[in-house]
């Protein structure tokens, strides 16, 4: 496995400003770029529509039957881009996990990641602020391992909870 920079990590599912992608970036440590794979999802309708209503097809099926099996492969295709991206983001915390590991031992990425509410749920909100003040990448770190203690001092009871929780299972 190799070692990726800070940096790099935070772009795989942070925007450059900060905020949360939709789809992550493997481009950061060297895949394929999010951009591209947003680019496709977007032409994948127009490209079933281009398959089903060209000429010889139309002409076989007919209208209603063309129009039922695009609205069929439409919902084909959705389910599609929801699998490609879970395996996307899967792909990524496998391949940044290590990394991860090296900058942050006690922070659980999952959790960071996690749409559910969890202690560290304010991450974007504090990596917005500290892309804004421009830190180099041991100052950014350094910047995210004290935000990271804030974020469990104020959600101490919901770190307890979850500590309960699991003594339980």
């Amino acid at each position: 496995m190799s070692a990726y920079s800070l940096k790099a990590i935070l772009l795989t599912f942070a925007k450059e400003d900060g905020t949360k992608r939709t789809v992550f970036n493997l481009g950061a440590i060297g895949g394929i770029s999010s951009n591209a794979v947003i680019l496709f999802f977007l032409a994948m309708p127009f490209i079933e529509y281009a398959l089903i209503f060209n000429p010889y097809v139309f002409n076989l099926l007919g209208i209603a039957q063309c129009i039922v099996l695009y609205i069929v492969l439409l919902s084909i295709v959705m389910i599609a881009v929801f699998l490609i991206t879970w395996q996307i983001k899967k792909s990524v915390i496998k391949k940044i996990m290590p990394s991860w590991n090296h900058y942050f031992p006690s922070i659980d990425l999952t959790m960071l990641l996690s749409s559910a509410k969890t202690p560290y749920s304010q991450f974007f909100d504090f990596y917005s602020k500290g892309l804004l003040e421009e830190k180099t990448e041991a100052q950014l770190h350094q910047y995210l391992l004290d935000s990271f203690k804030v974020m469990e001092e104020e959600n101490k009871d919901l770190i307890e909870a979850m500590t309960k929780d699991n003594k339980f299972h």
